[in-house]
């Protein structure tokens, strides 16, 4: 067969345009995503010796810290809800959140041995960390669900009100792995040039915690103005709705579900741009 015979099965090609993605390249590579997720649950696991029992460990210690500290000294205000639901359904939500922006935010240096040998869309390891990161979701929704289960049954029987609105929480999910994804690829275009991002992004976070009703329910802040702030951050509308579906407690709201959403698409639109202008370069500069 001659060379001009010969037809090719894969073309490697520069994009053209910065704002596109090609889904249908994604999706032949979805066998790659499926090893990478695997990957990322197993060396969370090895070398432990309790394994997923951290999951359930983690939160379980870090309500009763919270009872402690924002319940009992601080005497924060839960809505008049059980103290340990309140703060775990704000957890739960959060730490999906949280590990998918630190692992995100790491794609290019975390995996610069990987994208320097061989080809396969970059964007595949950030989906498979927001993938990944479902099964440590999956277990504390678990526990949630457990204590959920006590209260409503036998410490104060039918005082807690779920309503339909909890049939929103896969659209919840996607929203928080939405804009960690959005962000986290923004910053981790941004380190490949600027490692001292990531300390920034670490101190950042940190701070966004307290700015999102996860200790404390919105009803609390009275203020119009500072209460405007707090919606402008878009995992308000999200964990407020959460509590509302799931306790019948919280301030829920189409408008700020929409505007989580529409910034979730602006932070994917332009953390794509980011991404696709960096991962031309980044072996230059990691």
């Amino acid at each position: 067969m001659s060379q001009t015979d010969q037809e090719w099965t894969t073309v490697i090609k520069p994009r053209e345009r910065l704002l596109s993605v090609n889904l249908r390249e994604i999706w032949d590579y979805r066998d790659l995503c499926s090893l990478f997720v695997k990957r990322n649950i197993t060396t969370q696991f090895k070398q432990t010796v309790l394994g997923p029992l951290w999951y359930i460990i983690q939160p379980t210690m870090t309500v009763i810290m919270y009872m402690v500290v924002f319940g009992g000294i601080a005497k924060i205000p839960t809505d008049g809800l059980p103290q340990p639901l309140f703060y775990l359904s704000g957890i739960c939500l959060w730490q999906y959140f949280n590990d998918c922006l630190n692992r995100t935010s790491s794609t290019f240096t975390a995996n610069a041995g990987i994208f320097g040998k061989v080809y396969f869309p970059r964007l595949i390891v950030p989906l498979a960390n927001v993938i990944s990161n479902l099964l440590r979701f999956s277990i504390q929704f678990a526990l949630f669900l457990v204590v959920y289960a006590i209260y409503q049954i036998w410490v104060i029987p039918g005082q807690i009100h779920t309503n339909w609105y909890a049939l929103l929480l896969p659209l919840l999910v996607v929203l928080l792995a939405g804009l960690a994804l959005g962000f986290g690829i923004i910053f981790s275009s941004m380190t490949t040039k600027y490692r001292d991002m990531s300390l920034l992004l670490d101190y950042f976070v940190r701070l966004w915690m307290y700015a999102t009703p996860i200790i404390y329910p919105l009803s609390t802040i009275s203020n119009e103005k500072l209460r405007f702030i707090m919606s402008l951050n878009p995992l308000t509308g999200i964990v407020e709705a959460f509590k509302y579906g799931f306790l019948g407690e919280g301030q829920f709201s189409w408008g700020l579900l929409g505007y989580s959403a529409a910034v979730m698409v602006a932070l994917l639109a332009v953390g794509i741009v980011i991404f696709n202008r960096v991962q031309k370069t980044f072996m230059d500069t990691v």
